[in-house]
């Protein structure tokens, strides 16, 4: 004989059932990376809803497989997994356990997206930048009443562990960590609009200067406008580095507007390492690293120009560049005539 107490609590287990089955539909797809919001992305990618689907239709002809295979990965997914590598900072494995994947699944595909990435360098690094140029000396002149602006000149040190090979002592910095030292210049909004990231820890900021083609097109009077750099270049007509022992009122003033207006590459070096944390220790060779750093640049350019959530900035360590002594005598000249026509 049925019970009717039994029957009821059966079918209301049925009805709970029915009613979890039909829940789950609503449930979001995990291999889909994009079905979070905004807040869940960024915390993990650096890049809200939107400019992850931006990245993905822009890297889409270079990474986008080829295949009937059905668990080939997305390139929402592709672009995810190395996204979350520069973000975090941490090991492939790590990444491979958050995201479900294989260790050597996140190694082709953080190799795939950063070299996809290095190709279109050109198109969102450019020299001045992509304004007019008016307009960025303007945005320049608008911090500290520094004129003739177009650029502030820095370089930053990536550690990387310790290259094999006869060259190893090369990549040796002044505070004797192995690094690859980038040089890059910004413009008022922290966009990078040039990157040099080939030379090894122990070479000086000023002669990666000297060695780069800008510097030949400065030279020429290619641009109009100066760059600011700091005690470790010379300072030359196109290049103004501030008073080594200011000695008048003008020279004072000149010093701190100079200070004010270069510290926006101290910001984006800040911004760009806060918002990559792989950029503070990479552990790959140094061509790799060297790759890694110009796809880094290529998405923080991206991520200011879509105007994505900026991250708490940490200061920039400071890497103790050595003054350099000698100086251009016409650049001493023209340093002069800032000081005297603008801030005495």
């Amino acid at each position: 004989m049925a019970c009717p107490f039994i029957d009821e609590v059966v079918d209301e287990g049925a009805i709970v059932l029915r009613r979890a089955f039909q829940g789950e539909r609503t449930f979001r797809d995990r291999s889909d990376p994009l079905a979070f919001n905004d807040s869940y992305l960024y915390e993990r990618y650096r890049f809200s809803r939107d400019g992850i689907a931006y990245i993905c239709r822009l890297l889409n002809p270079y990474i986008a497989n080829n295949t009937r295979r059905n668990r080939a990965l997305t390139v929402p997914q592709t672009v995810c997994i190395a996204l979350r590598f520069f973000a975090s900072g941490t090991f492939l494995y790590t990444v491979g356990d958050a995201e479900n994947i294989s260790k050597a699944s996140v190694c082709r595909s953080v190799r795939t997206v950063y070299l996809s990435l290095k190709r279109l360098l050109n198109v969102f690094v450019t020299f001045p930048g992509h304004k007019a140029i008016r307009t960025i000396k303007h945005a320049f002149y608008g911090i500290a009443g520094f004129p003739n602006v177009i650029g502030a000149l820095d370089c930053t040190h990536v550690r990387i562990k310790c290259p094999s090979g006869p060259h190893e002592a090369d990549f040796v910095n002044r505070k004797s960590v192995h690094s690859i030292n980038v040089q890059m210049i910004s413009d008022a909004d922290c966009i990078i609009t040039n990157v040099e990231a080939k030379w090894p820890g122990s070479v000086h900021d000023s002669r990666i200067f000297r060695a780069s083609s800008l510097y030949q097109q400065l030279a020429r009077g290619e641009f109009s406008g100066v760059l600011l750099g700091d005690k470790g270049y010379p300072c030359l007509p196109y290049l103004l580095t501030p008073y080594q022992e200011p000695q008048t009122e003008g020279q004072h003033c000149y010093n701190i507007a100079h200070a004010r207006t270069r510290g926006r590459i101290e910001m984006a070096f800040g911004l760009i390492k806060s918002r990559f944390q792989c950029l503070k220790h990479l552990r790959v060779t140094p061509p790799r690293a060297c790759d890694i750093v110009v796809a880094c640049v290529v998405l923080h350019n991206i991520a200011c120009l879509r105007r994505e959530r900026q991250p708490r900035i940490v200061e920039e360590e400071d890497w103790g560049n050595e003054a350099v002594l000698e100086e251009n005598e016409t650049g001493r000249l023209i340093r002069d005539t800032y000081a005297n026509n603008y801030f005495a």
